[in-house]
Formats: structure tokens, sequence, C-alpha cells
């Protein structure tokens, strides 16, 4: 008994000590902030809904985030931000500290900072006014801000609201209630086209003064308002170091809902307390994979991009479950948190497969969130933000999360529900589609048009024809792979007639396939162009050029080898991308970025590239470019990605790839197997069950696999299934610094996706 004892007492100390690491030491909101990573440095919870951040930027491409880490002036703190995407959307419930007389102007009430007086950290964001001499630090629960402002003696301490900052206010109301509080609701446009944000604001302390400004004029003594240019203030006076704090609940449905959500996540005004609560769940968040490496960069690196990997998508339910959906209308979820901000075809292909090994339940939430807008529309989201349908991107990557889900064994949704969306999400005649644009003001049309065009082309033909649209080559081939994705969710069901219809178009991307070339080219109706050049960035692709949508159907890898006449042939056209020239010629290409050779690792399509080689039998050449890509075009740095964040699917990239592996084909049964670059990492299942990945010898020459076991036993594959994964044990790798070209490139160990 007395041994049970302390073996019980050992364990539990064991369980403490594991519970109290503190990972976010090593991740950096500040990575991504400089260069064209587009992220922002806030104050968020995992998946959160509010994201407090500073803006430090009005407008421009690398100003989407609200902040850019080159600028040098702060304009306030605004309670919504999109992360690391091409869209400037959000800014919503901006508040800014000043002294002195109230000023309204972006310019006049800004105040310079600088990163010496700037921290930022999971959870939390701190810098100074240097205008002002005011400190300012934020922190957040998952639907509402806490701001403490501390002043300076002032006899005019403000804190302005403005409601026109960034996007366009179509209608906005404040209203001052008593001494402490402010309310109000703001409904903006830009890429969004009606988005509703309802606030709550509590000071800890009376305000003297408050005013609005009403298109233009102040108005000192005016307590509501109402229109599409509102602004407002609110003064105290304050000793030398008095901290003022203001609380802000969040909602999209109601003001009574910013209410509720803030009484039931903040009752009182303890910072500390909601700080420590924060730092606590990103804790239990990032420890899902604990990386164990020696090498502080590669550390910093992983969790810095496990924490970008887990800001979007966005809370966007209350805490009573009520959510406005994409009728716009309020809706009550039931089991299940509403989630919006999915950007679908960035995110299919790493952030939400890797969600499906370590947040099952909120990948669950997912798949009933896009179900709930198509019971309200009619279709699965494309680009949902807001409860609007931007149509941003292209294909209808939402039966990619939901097959992937399905297939990885998530449960907790309608599946005959998700099989009819998927079909009729890909199914819909130009002209139905077109109804659906007339529903309602919830998209440009600019995006619409390009979503939408070539449409019936696809349908009739497997193909579109380059004439006919913009994007040809790359929405033929996207859609072929989510054809595939509708067919395998079928299959499970059990239902032949809708696998044989789908399996039949996950075929499509043969029409374009140029068997001589390997590349994938421009059609018309019997021919392909005959103006072609691979390297030039043209209207047929969508964000990228021939080199890399050539490489984009992963779903038929050993189909698309044998009509281009065997694995050598697509081994050696992998080859010639990753050590051609790195010019691209034709349009604009400022997404195109993180280039080696025509490889463009700042953009998504080529994200799953170079793990081909894995297929080809050349295993060896993964290793060495996963490796380099991981080492070059990643740093614990504000300019360390080389290009937008794009809603988590980067940083997903990097931390699936350093533990070792990545799902070359979202929905398929394993992932191909590429160099680990932490020494030891551990994966911890829902159930309770774990992985341990183990990198013997592990350093910045050691890039190969020289041998591996899996639970002691000797393994060959350069592939890892699911299942296996999922049962938990050890993988050990053994790395070395030159290649064994014998290991993983034996016919048996070869990994395989093709249409059957």
């Amino acid at each position: 008994m007395r041994y049970l004892f302390f073996v019980v007492l050992f364990l539990s100390t064991c369980h403490i000590q594991a519970q109290a690491r503190d990972y976010t030491q090593f991740a950096d909101p500040m990575v991504g902030t400089g260069g064209h990573g587009h992220t922002f440095p806030g104050a968020v919870m995992p998946f959160g809904m509010v994201q407090l951040s500073p803006d430090t930027r009005l407008a421009g491409w690398d100003g989407c985030s609200g902040y850019h880490y080159s600028d040098k002036k702060i304009y306030g703190f605004s309670h919504t931000h999109l992360s690391g995407t091409g869209a400037s959307d959000d800014g919503d419930v901006m508040m800014m500290p000043t002294c002195g007389k109230p000023h309204f102007g972006h310019n006049q009430y800004a105040s310079t900072f600088t990163h010496g007086n700037e921290k930022a950290s999971p959870g939390y964001y701190a810098v100074k006014l240097d205008k002002y001499g005011i400190n300012v630090q934020l922190t957040v629960t998952a639907r509402t801000g806490l701001h403490k402002y501390v002043f300076p003696k002032s006899s005019s301490a403000n804190i302005i609201l403005d409601l026109n900052h960034r996007d366009k206010l179509k209608h906005g109301e404040v209203n001052i209630v008593g001494d402490r509080e402010i309310t109000g609701m703001r409904l903006s446009s830009i890429w969004a086209d009606s988005q509703y944000v309802y606030f709550v604001i509590q000071f800890s302390k009376p305000f003297k003064r408050s005013g609005i400004l009403k298109n233009g004029i102040l108005h000192n003594r005016m307590n509501q308002a109402q229109g599409h240019h509102l602004k407002a203030y609110v003064s105290f006076e304050t000793e030398e170091g008095e901290a003022i704090y203001a609380k802000v609940g969040l909602s999209f449905v109601s003001i009574d809902g910013a209410y509720r959500n803030l009484e039931a996540e903040q009752p009182g005004w303890d910072f500390g307390k909601v700080l420590s609560n924060a730092k606590l769940e990103w804790n239990k968040n990032l420890g899902k994979i604990e990386d164990e490496s020696k090498d502080t960069n590669v550390k910093r690196t992983f969790y810095s991009s496990l924490y970008h990997a887990m800001v979007p998508p966005i809370l966007s339910s209350d805490v009573d479950g009520k959510y406005r959906g994409r009728d716009l209308a309020i809706h009550q979820a039931k089991n299940f948190d509403y989630y919006t901000g999915c950007s679908l075809w960035d995110t299919y292909r790493a952030l939400h497969p890797m969600l499906t090994l370590i947040d099952r339940k909120r990948t669950a939430d997912f798949v009933n969130s896009f179900l709930s807008i198509y019971e309200q529309r009619g279709l699965l989201p494309v680009w949902d933000l807001n409860s609007c349908e931007t149509w941003g991107m292209i294909g209808y990557h939402s039966v990619s999360v939901i097959n992937d889900a399905y297939q990885k064994g998530i449960t907790g949704f309608d599946t005959n529900l998700a099989l009819e969306a998927m079909k009729r999400s890909a199914t819909l005649s130009r002209k139905e589609l077109n109804r659906y644009f007339k529903m309602g003001p919830f998209m440009t049309m600019a995006s619409f048009y390009r979503y939408a065009i070539g449409w019936d082309d696809y349908q009739k033909l497997g193909y579109i024809r380059c004439r006919k649209a913009i994007e040809s080559v790359s929405k033929t081939l996207e859609f072929s792979f989510d054809d595939w994705c509708i067919a395998q969710m079928a299959k499970k069901i059990g239902k032949t007639d809708d696998y044989n219809f789908f399996i039949h178009r996950a075929q499509n991307y043969q029409h374009l396939l140029d068997t001589t070339t390997g590349f994938m080219r421009p059609r018309l109706k019997n021919h392909f162009i005959r103006i072609f050049d691979p390297y030039a960035v043209t209207i047929h692709y969508t964000e990228a050029n021939p080199w890399q949508y050539s490489f984009a159907c992963p779903q038929d890898l050993s189909g698309q080898m044998k009509l281009m006449g065997g694995r050598q042939k697509l081994a050696t056209l992998l080859d010639s991308l990753f050590n051609t020239t790195s010019k691209l010629h034709g349009l604009p290409a400022h997404d195109i970025t993180g280039l080696i050779g025509q490889y463009a690792h700042g953009n998504e399509p080529s994200h799953h590239i170079a793990y081909e080689f894995d297929y080809v039998g050349q295993p060896w050449k993964t290793q060495a470019m996963v490796r380099r890509i991981m080492t070059e075009l990643y740093r614990p740095k504000p300019d360390g990605l080389s290009g937008n964040e794009d809603c988590g699917q980067m940083s997903a990239w990097y931390v699936l790839s350093a533990i070792g592996f990545y799902p070359v084909c979202p929905g398929a049964d394993h992932y191909a197997i590429g160099s680990p670059i932490v020494d030891k990492a551990i994966i911890h299942f829902e159930d309770g069950k774990s992985m341990t990945i183990i990198a013997n010898d592990n350093n910045r020459q050691n890039v190969y696999i020289s041998s591996a076991k899996l639970n002691g036993v000797e393994y060959t594959r350069s592939y890892i299934t699911y299942a296996d994964l999922i049962k938990g044990g050890t993988l050990e790798f053994n790395m070395s610094s030159t290649p064994n070209q014998n290991w993983g490139s034996a016919e048996k160990d070869i990994p395989v996706l093709k249409i059957e």
C-alpha cells in the first residue's frame, strides 16, 4: 500500500507539472506582423470572438490586419481583426485613450510608440503611448475584452470611441448610459457587406464628461445618436499612475447578447485574473502538442505557429447559443458553437486536417456551422465571414473539411444532410447560382462573378474553357479534387450512385493535363492554347502559374503519373520545379512568394508539393526539401513568414511538418512523412491517448531519415496511416546527414493515391 501510495503521488506530481508548463513563453504573436504576413499582435483567446489589438494602419495591402511592424503610430485598439488575410475587414469598436481636449480625427488622437515599450504574448498586449504617457494593457475572454489604461495626472483623461474606424459604417448607434457605460452597434461593409457588431462598454470609474460626435458636430450633452458618422468620448479626472479599466462585451446578435456575454465571462474587474485565465486556456491548447526540442528557435517557431493556427476560425455564437445566420436572422445553436471566418481555399489543406487530430469537438462544430449555413441559404460556405458569403477564392472546399472529418471518425453531425449539402453545392447551374447572389447583399459582385463564371462549362464539359472564364485551369483542378471528396463521403455512407457520379468528375483534371510536358494547361474546346509559358502568371491560374498548379490533383497521383508515362516522369518534373529559375513572367504576383525555383511556399497551391517525392519513391528528396523550407522560410521574427498567414494555413503547415508528416490529400487515410525538425513531440489526442515522435541525432545537418521504428518495430514506410497515428505509441526516427535511399523507397513502402 505504501508503494502504491508513492506511485500515485509520483504520477499525480508529473501530471501537475505537465499541466503547469508554460508554452506561451515560446509563442510570439509578433511573428508575421512584418513583411507580408498580415497577422496582428493583440490579445485573443483560442478561436475567440474578440481579437483586441492595436491598429497602426488604416488601409493598404499590408494593413489588412490593422497592424504592421514597420509603423510608428497607433490609432487605437479595436476588438475584431482578421489574421493573415488579404482583406481589411473588421476593426470594430475602436477605443483610444488620450489626454487633454478630446479630438476625433485619426491623426489628431493617434500616438507614436516604440517596440521597446511594447509586449505581446498569447492573450495579452501592452504598449506605452508616447504622446500622452499612457500605459495600455489588454487582455480578453472568448467574447469580451478588458482594457487597462494607466494615466498621468490629468483633468481630461479621455477615452475616444470611433465607430467610423476602417470599414464603411452603414449604420451605427451610440447610447451613453449613466456615468459608467456605453452601449451601441455597428453595421459595416467592406468585403463582408453586412457585418453586425453589438457592444457594451463598462468603466471601472464614473466619467465626469461625455459627448457624441455626429456628422462632424460635437454634442457634449447628447446621450443617444444613430447614423453613419458617429464617434463619442468619455472624460475622467485622474491622479498620476491611476488605472482606469474598460471591459467590453461583444455580440453579433444584440446588445442584450453583449450584456450576457460580459456578465458570464467577465463579471468583475480583476485584470490579473482575466489574464491568468487567458494564459491557462492558451497553455491548455498549446499543450496539445508538446515540443521538447533543444533548439530554442525551433521551439519558438513551433509554438508561434501553433498559436497562429488557433486564432481563426472565429467563435460567432453568444454564451446562450444564439448567433446571426447567413440569412441575417437570429438562430439558436443546439449542442454546438457556431463559427465564422473560414478561409477554406487555404485552410482545407493543413489547418483543418491538423485540427482533426487535436481538436475533434471543435471540428464537429465547424461542420455543424457549415450545415447551418446550408439550411439557411441552400449552399455550403465558400469563404464565410461574419454572416456574409464573400465568395473569396475558388472551389467548394467545405466538402473537403466535412469529408476529412468524417473519414477520421468525427461524428456529431447529420451525415445524410452533409452529403445532400455537398452534392447541392457541386451541381448547381450558373442560373441557380445567380439566384443566390440576388437573395441579398452578402458579397461583392466582383467576388461572386470571379467564383461563378465558367460554372456551366464545368458541369457540361468537365472542364472550363479558358475563353469562358478567368482562372479556368485552377477552378477545374480544385473542383475535381472537391468532387473526389464528395465521392469518398458517398462511398463511406453507402451511396453507390453518388459515388460513381462524383468519382467520374474527380478525374476531370485529365482534360487539362498535357501528357508530353506534365503541365496543366489552359484549354479551348478542342485543344490547348498555343501560346504557353510555364513561368507566366496569367488569368488562367489562381495566384499561381503552370508550375505551381501542375501538381494540384493529389487525389489521383498514380493516374497522373500513368498518363505522363510513369513515376520517373513526375519525379523529373518535381526536380525541375525546385531547381529552375525563380523568375516570374506576366501579371503582378504579390502573392507568389517564398520561391525555391518555381515552388512558392508563400501561397497555398504549392504546400503539398515537396511531399510528392514520397509518392515517386524518392523520400530523401522530400526530407531535404521540407527541412529546407522549415529552416529558410520560417523564423521567429516579425518578418518570419514568407507569405500571408492565411487564417492559420501557413502556420499549420509548419506544425505538421515540424513533427514529421503532412496530409498531401486531405480525406485520404495517410500522411506523407517528411523530416521532423523537433527533437521530440508528444501529440495528445482527445481520447487520452498520445503519440510520441522522436528524432534521434537531430540537428541542422541531419535532415535525412536513416531508419525508423513504430512502437519498437522497424518501420520502412514513407507514410503513416491515420489509424496507426491515433492508436498512440512511439514513432522513432534516426536522423543522418546523408540520405538513405533505401528507406521508404521500396514498392511496398511508397504511399499511393489513386482513383479506383
